[in-house]
């Protein structure tokens, strides 16, 4: 038996993996698979294009990306033990990396570098190591954008084009044997900065101003800004090559004499072990079960008060899109919370599919037909599907009041607000939460810094993006922590948590944990026993005040909201009734009696005297007026009430006239007619043109039917096993279409070509070689150009051969497929393997 070869490309190595390893790169890189690659040998030219391998290296944590920074600077190939060197060091530094940081290097290494082999950033065996040269020219060092590592170009990198004359100064100020060749002077002098010894003796006769200098550049950014006439040290330093030109202006620290310095390491601090989470408190998980159910109740109670709101019609949509600032504010105002609290409440609603546009003229917002539906649920049930509508939303309200690109204000439901990122954030969010013991708070710095070392790179620069510049004419890498949006995601994520009832007193409660792990339906569950039940009935007060000692049964709920205003909330909502909501209740068609009866009915103490007499004097007054289109007139049987109405000075911006003895006409509309008689004390009620009373019943407005907003997923959906299988298979079976040794045929002039390229053969034989494989089952290789024109290579296995078609099973596709046989460019035999 042979030695097995190292493979030499991408293509080899993972054409030596097997199918589950095949699938889990698949999984973990899915935009790999749009579409399914023909091939391996695609498979590997698509994992290396730049786009995929940014997307791949931005789904790293920390120490994953800090070892392919560190495979960046290496040599290519690079054995195991120099990666390990230049994360651990060399050990003879000053004492800044401890043994146990060593310890744990050493014990994460072999699990990052087996993340980076699964995902096809890193190929090759131990002893040589390739990361992708994609993956190397984004993150290896250049003047455009210093690595990451804060490491500049090698000595060779950056000698390139000198001349050999300043070479041969350099060799000679170190003290190295000079030469005329430049590659052998450049290797002198790397060997002299990466030889610990001669190096340190160098450093030694340095003046204490250079090393203070190159203690400015050891970490990065590598390169400095250098007038024509530098100063002594920099001179000193620039003589000997420990900083070399990159323009007139420019110098570097050359990446051997940096590595020196640092003591061997790529890394200032390597992160080998994600940060702990901390806990700030330690709760009674029940108490905070209790505390997050009776915040999901606020929130129902919020969205069912803010669908009554908009019931008849919502605010207008500005011609951009969204809420007007003035419009949040009034809404803000009604439900009694900061505007920031408001927009989050609009944007659920929004986003659970509860309010939409109603497509009119006028538009404005509107409650959905889905918002009955939602009504009529369970409260536990509502309470799910607000939590599962938030949970994949990619809408962020947090940005509401900020500025997009282009300096305009971002406004609650506008069209800016959508950010593919946040459902992944808040799921991470909730699972470090998941990942604590019951009942704990954690720290929500610990808690971003924990967010930060699994997605580093997510909401900062790409890899490669150029650094900006800073003063002295270095360049400072890194992207921006802490206000990054990923950060300003997690934190958004934890208030809407708690608004929401996810959390309570700053721990992930058990309905939430519940939703998380099982579902809605067990969320559910563990909720509706912590919400209290609904009641059938209130308390009436001698003061034209109802007291609700607990939420009401919907019926009584919506009633009430007729009949009575909200005069405070709280553990007890206390309603108040005056003649503008009696007569509210009377022009959505109640009569006196039916009022009496229902306060009669609902109420555990006697109807007080002062309602009843309320609710029969709006009654004896309500419709003595008639209001209709003239433009409008107001009518009544009463002609001492229309001379008053003349009398009032208030009435003077109407322009009414007399027509009749019991008839003024006005040229305002009905609608602002109603309105001002009724400020004016007055009780006149709608008609229509056959003089009918007209009944406004509340919710009358609903917008069309809509599904709720379909999230923006961030990148290509996880694909599933079955998808994953076809797909290997598909590859597979490609992959044997272009690499499988064929049967040569010497007597034709159409044998098959070289490897890739497709079969010819003449009809004659295509037919007479599918026939023979159809017969004895055998599998062929063909060659076949679609209706499109587009030519692909496929093995098959014929199964029957007539009219001018074969019916075979496709292994490339893995199904049974028919090929005409004038499209078949040719067939060739598969070779039986040795």
């Amino acid at each position: 038996m042979g030695t097995t070869t190292p493979p030499r490309t991408l293509a080899e190595a993972l054409r030596a993996r097997g199918d589950d390893s095949l699938a889990g790169l698949l999984r973990a890189r899915p935009d790999l698979l749009n579409p399914v690659p023909n091939d391996i040998t695609q498979l590997a030219t698509r994992a290396g294009t730049r786009a995929s391998v940014v997307r791949a290296l931005e789904h790293l944590d920390r120490f994953a990306l800090q070892t392919a920074e560190a495979l960046a600077v290496a040599p290519d190939p690079a054995p195991y033990d120099t990666l390990l060197s230049l994360l651990t060091g060399d050990g003879l530094d000053d004492g800044e990396q401890h043994d146990d940081a060593g310890a744990a290097i050493t014990a994460a290494l072999p699990g990052a570098l087996a993340t980076l082999r699964e995902q096809a950033l890193v190929w090759g065996e131990d002893d040589r190591l390739r990361l992708v040269r994609t993956a190397r020219e984004l993150l290896a060092p250049s003047p455009q954008h210093p690595s990451p590592t804060g490491l500049g170009p090698t000595v060779a990198e950056a000698t390139a084009g000198m001349s050999p004359g300043r070479l041969q100064e350099i060799l000679t100020a170190t003290g190295l044997p000079a030469t005329h060749d430049p590659v052998s002077a450049v290797a002198a002098l790397s060997a002299l900065f990466t030889d610990r010894t001669r190096m340190a003796e160098l450093l030694d006769s340095a003046p204490v101003e250079a090393l203070s200098v190159l203690d400015r550049l050891v970490w990065g950014p590598p390169y400095g800004e250098v007038t024509p006439n530098p100063t002594p040290p920099v001179k000193w330093l620039r003589d000997r090559g420990l900083l070399l030109p990159v323009s007139t202006r420019t110098v570097v620290l050359p990446r051997e004499a940096a590595l020196h310095l640092r003591a061997g390491r790529a890394h200032r601090v390597p992160e080998p072990v994600p940060p702990a989470i901390t806990a700030v408190a330690e709760r009674d998980p029940q108490a905070v079960d209790r505390a997050a159910a009776g915040q999901a109740f606020t929130a129902l109670a919020t969205v069912e008060e803010l669908l009554k709101l908009w019931n008849g019609g919502g605010p207008t949509i500005l011609r951009a899109g969204g809420l007007s600032v003035r419009e949040l504010k009034r809404t803000a105002t009604a439900l009694d919370v900061p505007e920031p609290i408001a927009a989050f409440w609009v944007e659920l609603a929004y986003g659970a599919g509860l309010l939409a546009s109603d497509g009119e003229t006028d538009e404005r917002y509107a409650p959905t037909p889905a918002s009955d539906e939602w009504l009529d649920l369970p409260a536990a049930d509502r309470w799910t599907h607000l939590a599962t509508a938030w949970l994949a939303a990619t809408r962020t309200p947090g940005l509401v009041g900020g500025q997009d690109a282009k300096g305009r204000a971002l406004s609650a439901l506008g069209p800016e607000l959508d950010r593919s990122a946040a459902p992944d954030v808040r799921r991470r969010v909730l699972a470090l939460f998941a990942g604590l013991p019951p009942g704990t708070a954690p720290d929500p710095e610990t808690l971003l810094r924990r967010l930060r070392w699994e997605r580093p790179l997510r909401g900062g620069p790409a890899p490669g993006a150029p650094a900006a510049p800073s003063p002295g004419g270095t360049t400072s890498g890194g992207g921006p922590e802490g206000t990054d949006l990923r950060s300003r995601l997690a934190l958004w994520t934890l208030n809407e948590a708690e608004l929401l009832g996810i959390t309570g007193r700053g721990a992930l409660s058990a309905q939430a944990r519940a939703l998380l792990e099982e579902g809605e339906r067990a969320a559910a569950v563990r909720l509706a026993p912590l919400l209290p039940e609904p009641l059938d009935h209130v308390l009436l007060q001698a003061d034209l005040t109802a007291v609700a000692p607990g939420p009401l049964e919907r019926p009584l709920a919506d009633m009430l909201s007729v009949l009575a205003d909200v005069e405070s909330k709280g553990g007890a909502t206390v309603y108040r009734f005056t003649p503008g909501s009696v007569r509210r209740a009377l022009d959505a068609g109640r009569a006196a009696t039916d009022l009496h009866a229902f306060l009669a009915a609902h109420s555990r103490t006697p109807v007080p005297q002062p309602l009843s007499y309320l609710i029969d004097d709006v009654a004896r007054r309500h419709g003595h007026l008639r209001i209709g289109a003239a433009s409008a007139y107001v009518r009544c049987d009463d002609e001492a009430v229309l001379n008053e109405i003349l009398a009032d000075r208030r009435s003077t911006g109407l322009r009414l006239r007399r027509l009749a003895p019991t008839v003024l006409a006005s040229q305002a509309d009905p609608g602002p007619l109603l309105e001002a008689l009724r400020d004016m004390g007055y009780a006149p009620a709608a008609e229509s043109a056959d003089g009918d009373v007209l009944i406004t019943r509340a919710g009358a407005r609903r917008t069309p039917p809509r599904t709720p907003p379909v999230p923006v997923p961030e990148g290509p959906p996880v694909p599933d096993d079955t998808l994953l299988g076809a797909a290997v298979r598909a590859i597979r079976a490609g992959d044997t279409a272009a690499t499988v040794a064929r049967k040569e045929t010497p007597d034709s002039p159409s044998s098959p070509g070289p490897s890739g390229a497709l079969p010819r053969t003449t009809p004659a034989e295509t037919l007479a070689t599918v026939q023979a494989a159809a017969m004895t089952g055998a599998t062929v290789w063909i060659g076949y150009v679609n209706a499109d024109g587009a030519a692909s290579q496929r093995v098959i296995a014929p199964v029957r051969v007539e009219g001018g078609f074969v019916t075979a099973y496709d292994h490339t596709a893995d199904e049974i497929r028919t090929y005409p046989l004038h499209r078949i460019t040719g067939v060739a035999e598969l070779a039986e393997e040795a």
